[in-house]
């Protein structure tokens, strides 16, 4: 028997299950906008998690989409989850006597169905199961990149790597800053991803309105984002694109004051041996702390400001 005689069909080794509404509305044709799940399990202290995801759902929903989060749950991949299935997987509480809720991305992903654990997706993830459901469009807080000192740890995220091979579009505030935002778009530009400042000729850096580097790319509307895509699949490229879409100067907080206070979260995360994954939810958890809330309230705006966009776009993307 060959190799392939042998392989296990797609369906019977993925066991995926779509949410009601997003079932009804990839049925009618509707257009649809993923979200990740980490943000609600790993990004956001409780019961802060839950408000946000259901405000940024209800946004999404506002502009005419309709959001699809994404989680492993038991082994079964959801697309998209009900109020109770989001409140569960939100609240601490309900997985305290269980095993730790896993922090998904491309490796791990087929591991926690595989094994009927219980996961949430990074960017990575996401990604790769919006592509499976059909959804080109994805809304996230920040993508991941390259570590500072990564020339030492060799710490970059799948995130980048996975721009580049799936065909989803991804609307963000730019890479987190807690990340080393040069040597991170020094690979998205080495992966061929597009990287597109919206409406912007500066990168924004997630919490604050500017980085200090120039976007390579600026569109300003909606529709020109969807007919860049739209050039794209007709000339046959692969990967994703990044949208990065700053955080309104009324929300955002200065870039200064924020550089200080990672200064201060990555000496507290060397301090606790801090390493691999727990690195990004360690810090961002510092931060609040460091900040008094004034990031989380900065996530939160910054989340919601990319849910209404990436809704606009998928939007834009359907009636093309």
């Amino acid at each position: 028997m060959t190799a392939t005689q042998n392989a296990i069909p797609p369906s019977a080794a993925l066991n995926m299950v779509f949410s009601n509404s997003v079932q009804t509305a990839l049925d009618a044709g509707r257009p649809v906008v993923a979200l990740e799940s980490t943000i609600v399990t790993h990004g956001m202290p409780w019961p802060d998690n839950l408000n946000t995801a259901r405000k940024v759902e209800a946004i999404i929903r506002e502009n005419g989409a309709e959001p699809a989060t994404i989680a492993v749950l038991g082994g079964t991949l959801h697309i998209g989850l009900s109020d109770a299935l989001m409140e569960g997987l939100a609240n601490p509480a309900e997985h305290a006597n269980d095993q730790p809720v896993m922090k998904l991305s491309r490796a791990d992903l087929p591991f926690a169905i595989s094994q009927g654990r219980t996961g949430s997706t990074t960017v990575a993830a996401t990604m790769i199961a919006a592509a499976a459901a059909g959804i080109g469009v994805f809304a996230t807080g920040g993508v991941g990149g390259v570590h500072r000192g990564a020339e030492m740890s060799f710490d970059v995220s799948a995130d980048l790597q996975e721009l580049s091979r799936t065909a989803v579009t991804v609307v963000c505030a730019g890479a987190k800053a807690i990340l080393d935002l040069p040597k991170t778009l020094e690979v998205l530009e080495t992966l061929g991803v597009p990287v597109i400042g919206y409406g912007t000729d500066e990168l924004p850096a997630f919490w604050s309105h500017e980085s200090g580097l120039s976007a390579p790319l600026r569109l300003d509307t909606a529709e020109a984002i969807a007919r860049f895509q739209a050039s794209r699949i007709a000339l046959g490229l692969s990967g994703g694109m990044l949208i990065t879409n700053p955080l309104p100067k009324a929300s955002a907080l200065p870039r200064e004051t924020v550089e200080s206070w990672i200064e201060d979260a990555l000496r507290l995360a060397v301090k606790n041996g801090v390493e691999g994954k727990d690195v990004t939810p360690f810090l961002l958890s510092a931060m609040n702390d460091l900040s008094k809330g004034q990031s989380l309230v900065a996530n939160r705006a910054l989340i919601e400001n990319n849910a209404k966009l990436a809704a606009q776009i998928a939007v834009a993307m359907h009636s093309l």
